[in-house]
């Protein structure tokens, strides 16, 4: 015995119900990194008809924009060097006065604050942040020598979190004002100084 079909409208609801579920349900959605590599592969093809219909003029561009690319290499590198030498030079110069002897902490501080009262703020900084890694040193929570970079001893110093984090902050101030030209002011120089002392109590036990 045949049995009868179902009725297309019984058919269709069913098939409605089904499909209505949220497991059929169908939501475009973005994808950075698909997004990414369409545009990637529709950059490279589109170089790759330049290339094709325009062999000398791609030749052309391509060299220019090597060029553009190696010079902004060049430029990148010269900033960091200025950025860096110069912290070492004049760390090296501030502190060779004096021999490098750890008690010359003191004649550092007492440096920065001569300098201050004549409005010399960014030379004063200098001091006063060389006059914190002599009495670091001298507290053995890191070693002093001028070829150093300020942020080399962000990273050898024996402090705890706090006291790194406030020893990065006073790198960052030092680059600012001293070689960013960022003006400096009496303020600015006793607050730095404040936090400087407050490095001390964040000394690790050795």
């Amino acid at each position: 015995m045949l049995q009868a079909a179902p009725p297309a409208d019984s058919l269709r609801r069913a098939l409605a119900e089904v499909f209505a579920r949220p497991d059929y349900a169908w939501v475009p959605r973005f994808d950075l990194g698909d997004w990414m590599r369409e545009q990637v592969l529709r950059l490279l093809d589109w170089i790759g008809r330049q290339q094709t219909a325009h062999p000398a003029a791609f030749k052309v561009v391509l060299t220019i924009l090597i060029a553009v690319l190696a010079g902004l290499l060049i430029h990148m590198g010269y900033v960091v060097w200025r950025i860096t030498r110069p912290t070492v030079h004049t760390l090296a110069r501030a502190a060779g006065a004096t021999g490098l002897r750890l008690e010359d902490a003191r004649a550092h501080r007492e440096r920065a604050d001569e300098l201050a009262r004549a409005g010399r703020y960014a030379e004063a900084l200098a001091h006063r942040f060389i006059a914190l890694l002599l009495e670091l040193e001298r507290r053995h929570a890191l070693t002093f020598h001028p070829s150093k970079t300020p942020a080399e001893y962000v990273r050898e110093a024996r402090l705890d979190e706090s006291g790194r984090a406030s020893l990065a902050d006073l790198v960052a101030r030092l680059y600012r004002h001293v070689f960013g030209a960022v003006p400096c002011d009496d303020a600015t120089y006793h607050d730095f100084g404040a936090t400087a002392d407050a490095v001390f109590r964040h000394v690790a036990p050795a």
